[in-house]
């Protein structure tokens, strides 16, 4: 049942980071591009521990639970394979805290207890590393799986309860009691099933760290767009008010030329694969025009692509001389041929019939992609639609709820009239953004879209600890990393604060547990 890993060869398999659903392809592969650079820097790490006669992998293992793939029916008996990762390393046993890293809307992997913020803690406290691979993503799915039939299996409530019997599997193994302290950490998706873990089991969990975690479900979150032109306008970072208007000079210069005809000039200048044979094809390029703006807002400064600064150089540099009628138009050409040479990419791929056609893929080769997945569960559960249809978008008003919608009905056979229900149904459930959660620490950064969906503000009553930590010139998930040199002061100064939580809910738990003791 359990295999003990030795070979740095598995590392080289790429990584997704983990994030919420991004409506183009182009923010998909900027995500997983960022996965892979943390993937590099942690393999360095590695190398560098081996180099010092230190041997981290020695102490992880790599194993699997059975879960019923239904919780909540007596009568489904079915079962899957569920993996996990444990870490020993630095665990002081038999009373040291455990904790759980939860995975989300990808493959986890070992590196998962290996790196990371709450692994620099978990040496700094004696604690037990433990992962969880979320159902339906990496290898913790059936062979058939990805039918849609199947996919009602997939959700955040049976994923909670996963980790529930997970925590009943873990201590079982490793004969803990309730003198092992858990603590639980993820980050976007996988964030917010940390603050849920706390809340829905109280009593398995004593605190949960939260990062850029959306609690609220929405099903038009066009707030999304809105703070990534608010980013581009954000000096501190390399931002202005001029690159913004350039940004939406360019789209709207883009989706003229597509309203006046000149789609193959448009799909030549564009590097795309096609010429867009229809307007659904359009709306994939103005998607993924966008997605490269959205992708250097949200991973602004992680080292991919480009940053916010660099972007609006592009944008605004007077030393650049294009033909007037046609600047910002000419400058969104560079921002796509940046891209398409960073990525190796030989051309934008609009097709919106292969869209469709690979989200309608079951076969399990699939499952380490994720996409057809995670949008099930925006079809059922969370919305988070990526619109533009309002004023403050700076991108092109054809990326439309409808559009993104259909694709739930198309692929799912789920009713885009059913969508607001099920969003009412999630938030009614966990809390949306008020969740009343206690012993949760949701970390936001100033820069990340997803912040408003979550939890920025304390809601706490007179003497409570403060539940937040806002790191106001960071992007998604940036406190997750490992501490590093460049790191900004700010975000420093918010890892500090996570820790100071988090060593003080242990202090509180051993308390607590003495307390009863001496009773």
């Amino acid at each position: 049942m359990v295999k003990m890993l030795f070979s740095p060869v598995c590392y080289l398999i790429p990584l997704l980071l983990f994030s919420c659903v991004d409506s183009g392809r182009i923010l998909r592969t900027i995500k997983q591009r960022v996965r892979e650079l943390q993937l590099q820097k942690n393999k360095q790490l590695l190398l560098t521990l081996m180099a010092s006669s230190q041997q981290p992998l020695q102490h992880v293992t790599e194993a699997w639970i059975h879960q019923p793939l239904d919780h909540f029916s007596r009568q489904d008996v079915n079962t899957f394979a569920q993996r996990f990762f444990v870490n020993e390393a630095y665990w002081q046993r038999p009373d040291g805290p455990v904790f759980l890293f939860i995975g989300g809307e990808g493959p986890i992997f070992e590196f998962d207890v290996l790196a990371g913020h709450h692994v620099d803690m978990a040496e700094e406290r004696g604690a037990l590393l433990v992962a969880l691979e979320h159902r339906f993503y990496g290898d913790s799915i059936n062979p058939d799986g990805l039918k849609t039939e199947n996919l009602a299996d997939l959700s955040s409530q049976q994923a909670l309860t996963d980790l529930a019997v997970f925590h009943q599997h873990i201590s079982q193994s490793f004969n803990l009691s309730h003198r092992n302290t858990w603590i639980s950490f993820g980050g976007s998706y996988s964030g917010a099933l940390s603050a849920w873990f706390r809340g829905k089991f109280p009593n398995l969990v004593y605190g949960a760290v939260a990062s850029s975690a959306p609690v609220k479900a929405k099903l038009d979150f066009s707030a999304y767009n809105n703070i990534v032109g608010l980013g581009l306008t954000n000096e501190a970072i390399g931002g202005s008010e001029k690159c913004l208007a350039k940004v939406r000079e360019a789209f709207a210069a883009v989706e003229a030329a597509l309203v006046g005809g000149n789609v193959s000039q448009v799909a030549k200048d564009f590097g795309c694969c096609q010429i867009p044979k229809d307007h659904y094809d359009q709306v994939e390029l103005m998607q993924n025009l966008a997605d490269i703006v959205m992708g250097t807002v949200q991973y602004n400064e992680e080292g991919v692509l480009m940053s916010i600064n660099e972007l609006c150089g592009v944008m605004t540099n007077a030393s650049e001389k294009y033909e007037e009628e046609m600047e910002a138009y000419n400058r969104l050409i560079k921002l796509s041929q940046i891209y398409r040479s960073s990525s190796e990419e030989s051309g934008l791929d609009i097709s919106h019939e292969k869209t469709v056609k690979d989200l309608m893929d079951t076969s399990i080769h699939s499952g380490r992609r994720a996409e057809r997945q995670w949008i099930y569960q925006t079809c059922t559960e969370f919305g988070f639609y990526e619109t533009c249809e309002d004023a403050s978008c700076p991108f092109s008003g054809m990326v439309t709820l409808q559009t993104q919608t259909k694709l739930c009905t198309m692929v799912f056979g789920v009713s885009q009239h059913s969508l607001p229900a099920r969003i009412a149904f999630t938030n009614n459930y966990y809390g949306g953004d008020n969740p009343h959660t206690h012993r949760v620490l949701y970390v936001n950064g100033g820069v990340d879209p997803w912040k408003e969906l979550s939890v920025v503000q304390d809601r706490t009553e007179e003497g409570e600890e403060a539940q937040t930590v806002f790191i106001k010139d960071t992007a998604h998930c940036a406190d997750m990393a490992s501490r590093r040199f460049t790191d900004r002061c700010s975000l420093r100064k918010a890892r500090q604060e996570i820790e100071k939580h988090v060593a003080r809910w242990l202090e509180t738990a051993a308390g607590e547990k003495m307390k009863k003791i001496t009773v």
